[in-house]
């Protein structure tokens, strides 16, 4: 994330989270985002912690 000028992932920033959740609701895959080992951890921890707070969905659609 440093390659986009942020620094720190907070799980309060939406905006940037459903950059990394697919339409289905499922975290992007490194080989999709292009981020390192860390970085990939740390949004996954923001985007679990987003949908414990209910910030963000666990999934978009239902069936």
């Amino acid at each position: 994330m440093i390659r986009d000028g942020i620094e720190y992932v907070d799980y309060k920033d939406t905006a940037l989270l459903r950059k990394f959740i697919s339409d289905r609701g499922k975290i992007r895959s490194r080989r999709v985002t292009g981020l390192t080992v860390q970085q990939q951890k740390q949004v996954a921890r923001a985007i679990k912690n987003a949908r414990e707070m209910a910030l963000l969905p666990y999934t978009s659609t239902t069936r």
